[in-house]
């Protein structure tokens, strides 16, 4: 049995309701918080295999696992409501208290730091989008007024498949193929091949404009935080996710 009709079968098994980032917004349900299963002893079975594996599909199989929504499919949603339901996982199981790896910049030479991952807050864009989740901006550099349109958990996995699929040698126009699935119309023309002409000769100025807009516009939680280093450098980092979120509870 999938890990997906797993999670179908057992929406009566003990869980909460966690809030997203998004609010619903982005997606058909409008479903503003979400019913989260609790890691149990099977599920340690995954987490132990991903962590083995360095992480593989360990995220996506866990969350068609604990994620009891019919309508609803971890694929589907957006990155930042991927990391919300990961910290509740995590925080339920294990408690909020994290320790991350880092070097210090003057010695070179590693140090932990401790977090406490219930505290960290959902950042507040400055644009809203429309009730279809699409963001309308204007270009700094071109003028054109376009949609866009956050990518998915699924879309951006999609992605990075595809790039490790290029052929060895050739840069993979990584840059390129998010910008064609993040824009979804230019001054009202919705054409796929359009859009994808379009983004071959956009100005860079224009391309990091896009890319700027989303990072800060999308729901996401903020994940950057500053720790002391013991020469007493401030290091910024990212609270990042995978087999290392669950790594420190399993004898391995």
């Amino acid at each position: 049995m999938s890990t997906e009709a797993y999670g179908q079968m057992n929406f009566n098994l003990p869980h909460d309701i966690v809030p997203l980032p998004s609010q619903g917004i982005f997606y058909k349900s409008k479903k503003k918080s979400i019913k989260v299963g609790y890691l149990t002893a099977s599920d340690e079975n995954l987490l132990v295999a991903g962590v083995a594996n360095n992480g593989g599909n360990m995220i996506l199989n866990l969350l068609r696992n604990k994620i009891y929504e019919p309508d609803i499919k971890p694929d589907e949603l957006l990155e930042g409501d991927i990391e919300a339901i990961l910290i509740f996982l995590r925080n339920t199981a294990f408690g909020p208290e994290y320790t991350i790896n880092l070097i210090d910049p003057k010695t070179d030479k590693p140090f932990k730091v401790d977090i406490m991952i219930d505290e960290l807050n959902i950042k507040q864009p400055n644009e809203k989008p429309n009730e279809e989740g699409v963001f309308t901006t204007t270009l700094p550099k071109s003028n054109v007024t376009i949609k866009l349109k956050p990518l998915t958990y699924g879309e951006t996995a999609e992605l990075d498949r595809m790039a490790e699929q290029y052929p060895i040698g050739r840069v993979a126009p990584k840059i390129t193929w998010r910008l064609s699935k993040i824009i979804q119309e230019i001054n009202g023309d919705t054409d796929k091949g359009n859009i994808a002409l379009f983004v071959e000769s956009l100005p860079i100025a224009d391309s990091k404009y896009i890319r700027t807009f989303i990072k800060e516009n999308q729901p996401s939680l903020d994940l950057t935080k500053t720790a002391i280093a013991p020469s007493g450098e401030r290091v910024t980092f990212d609270v990042s996710f995978g087999a290392e979120f669950f790594r420190p509870f399993f004898w391995i």
